[in-house]
């Protein structure tokens, strides 16, 4: 047997160890009666993933109060590509993607299946752009952080969806639409990133503060919110034209455009829960949004 079909084989056999009902992802990728809801995360700081504090206690009842998903699909602000990929390995490693952070930050490991077959389902709905299959990259913080508090037991397979960071806001908006039916089959959509992100002005003074916002930050914060709970997205897609202060809360989309991808999958149904909503380091929001 040549060593690349040796690794395959064993590769084929840890994900039939590791994701056991899941060996037959797309046969049970079946229609439910209820659609899963949509998540926008603001993820903030690397440590929220290890430490109890209002935002993990947040996700953690997140996860209570959902139907358990049979698989997640993120949106992470902290994969950025030229072209859009989707992880598609059988088991995506922990990427400590940070840096200045204890030790105990960086022993973390999510040890969470990812799903090659699910990754080849996005593949082909999606008809918009090519779409890479990736075995590379993995769970970087954006992701691993807030997940684990969500599904501790590392037990529901986890993929990630790149941003192409080369297109534009409506872009990404409609893509998404593309993946609209993996809701009615129980797959968890998240974004991950946050709404007003201005690392560039953080009162790192406060940064312990969890109610601490500059009058924009909680201006535009307040705005973000207004337009989703009335379904309102155009506003949202070309923020530049929003509000004076648009430019101080996305300086750059990396962090904004995981919100556009839960929007473009919003029902006019969906009733909006908005929770974690608070504002740290002055320039940041953790504001977080369920939709359905």
């Amino acid at each position: 047997m040549k060593r690349k079909q040796f690794i395959k084989t064993i590769s084929g056999a840890a994900v039939m160890m590791t994701m056991g009902s899941f060996q037959n992802f797309r046969d049970e990728l079946e229609e439910q009666d209820v659609k899963m809801p949509l998540l926008f995360l603001g993820h903030g700081s690397p440590m929220n993933g290890i430490e109890d504090n209002i935002f993990s206690q947040g996700w953690k009842q997140l996860a209570k109060d959902m139907p358990v998903p049979k698989a997640v699909l993120v949106v992470s602000a902290h994969w950025l590509t030229r072209g859009t990929h989707v992880t598609a390995m059988p088991t995506p490693r922990t990427i400590h993607d940070f840096g200045g952070f204890p030790k105990a930050l960086f022993d973390v490991q999510y040890p969470a299946p990812g799903n090659p077959e699910l990754a080849e389902t996005t593949q082909k709905l999606i008809t918009k752009t090519p779409v890479g299959l990736d075995h590379e990259w993995g769970l970087d913080h954006g992701t691993w952080t807030v997940i684990r508090h969500m599904y501790p037991e590392a037990n529901i397979p986890v993929l990630q969806l790149s941003i192409d960071y080369y297109k534009s806001p409506q872009y990404h908006y409609e893509l998404i639409q593309e993946l609209a039916e993996l809701r009615k089959k129980g797959v968890l959509i998240v974004g991950s990133g946050n709404m007003v992100h201005n690392l560039g002005m953080v009162a790192w003074d406060r940064l312990k503060d969890d109610s601490y916002g500059f009058d924009w930050t909680l201006e535009m914060n307040d705005l973000f919110k207004t337009h989703i709970a009335d379904g309102n997205h155009q506003p949202l897609i070309q923020y530049e034209g929003l509000h004076k202060s648009a430019k101080l809360a996305i300086p750059t989309p990396d962090h904004y455009y995981p919100l556009l991808y839960i929007l473009g999958l919003q029902d006019k149904n969906d009733p909006v829960h908005f929770f974690n909503d608070k504002a740290v380091g002055g320039s940041l929001t953790m504001t977080s949004v369920k939709l359905g």
